[in-house]
């Protein structure tokens, strides 16, 4: 698998609480030179970003981040606010301590109410897989299918770890046809981003392959 071909497939992620205009600048050129399928950056930077990028790479941003315990009200505002801004993408964390409860129809109603606030926009649910039993993944894989999601995403580089090859060889097992893979947090070489691509991975979250790219290129 060659460099374009992995690149094709990575959102290009800043979400540092401290991250500025400039660093997020450079993000969306680096995301523009290497052919990157999305910048991932924190809302308050997608207007900017999306005027600054013109449509030479889309914007994705994040609603309930880190922690997913918003409110859906609120996380239902995000995303339209998101959307007014012209995000072209949405990552959305679930409430988690819904998943402990068991409170799967709250989950999946959330799930539906954000996906209508994409307003056709992609939308990917960050289900924090280093939080969660096997049993809770793969009822998760059941929930996000059910609730019309375009992406299951395993975490938001924010908790105790990121993907791994486990996790997104059971999304596979267990998502519905309909429903891509996306594997985020410690990605960190290009033989781990082929391998997640293997097992099913549809997009990673990733700023680490871009850095080793212009490493490379030094």
């Amino acid at each position: 698998m060659d460099r374009a071909e992995i690149f094709a497939k990575v959102d290009h992620t800043l979400l540092a609480q401290t991250a500025t205009w400039q660093e997020i600048q450079q993000i969306c050129d680096d995301a523009a030179d290497y052919g990157a399928a999305s910048v991932c950056i924190p809302p308050a930077h997608v207007k900017q970003a999306q005027e600054y990028l013109s449509g030479k790479v889309r914007v994705c941003t994040v609603i309930g981040f880190p922690n997913g315990y918003h409110t859906t009200a609120v996380k239902e505002f995000e995303t339209r606010d998101a959307v007014a801004n012209g995000a072209d993408e949405i990552d959305m964390v679930i409430n988690l301590g819904w998943v402990k409860e068991k409170a799967f129809d709250k989950i999946e109603g959330e799930i539906r109410t954000v996906k209508h606030a994409c307003q056709g926009r992609i939308l990917k649910v960050i289900i924090e897989t280093c939080l969660l039993t096997e049993e809770e993944k793969t009822k998760m894989c059941e929930i996000v299918t059910a609730a019309g999601a375009d992406y299951i995403k395993t975490s938001t580089g924010f908790s105790t770890s990121g993907a791994t090859f486990a996790d997104v060889k059971l999304f596979a097992e267990h998502v519905g046809e309909s429903v891509k893979i996306k594997a985020a947090g410690g990605i960190s070489s290009f033989a781990d981003a082929e391998d997640f691509i293997r097992l099913g991975a549809d997009r990673l979250g990733t700023s680490r392959l871009v850095k080793l790219a212009k490493e490379e290129s030094l």
